[in-house]
């Protein structure tokens, strides 16, 4: 018998939610640039640019990723781009919403990083599935 995490099936929770989240991230980076190109300007218009675009690049790939039977590590990866994100860009819009500092900025930054590289070793080393 072997020891190997076994995939979640279509149709489990895990498979709905990561894909699911990942196009809600998309349709939010698109609402989040139509406001920053018509309710901003300058540094303010930059940073919400930004975070869209963050939110969105990762919501098509957690969308399309999430799709896909992977193991434990790779999952591990997709939540840590997930919260990356979600610090990230969350920090940059609550910055100009709330006046709040962006300190999770680079902490979500560098989960995005990580869960890149993350990926990156599983697919090479061929343990996307476990």
């Amino acid at each position: 018998m072997s020891d190997r995490p076994i995939p979640p099936q279509r149709g489990s929770a895990w498979h709905r939610v990561i894909p699911a989240a990942g196009a809600l991230l998309a349709a939010l980076a698109v609402a989040l640039s139509a406001y920053a190109a018509h309710a901003s300007d300058g540094e303010v218009q930059a940073r919400l640019q930004q975070a869209a675009l963050m939110a969105f690049g990762h919501g098509i790939a957690l969308a399309a990723l999430g799709l896909q039977p992977a193991g434990a590590i790779a999952r591990g990866m997709f939540a840590a781009m997930l919260l990356g994100v979600v610090l990230f860009s969350g920090s940059l819009v609550l910055s100009h919403l709330l006046g709040w500092p962006t300190r999770l900025a680079p902490l979500g930054g560098g989960l995005m990083i990580v869960s890149w590289v993350g990926l990156a070793v599983v697919i090479a080393t061929g343990r996307w599935r476990g």
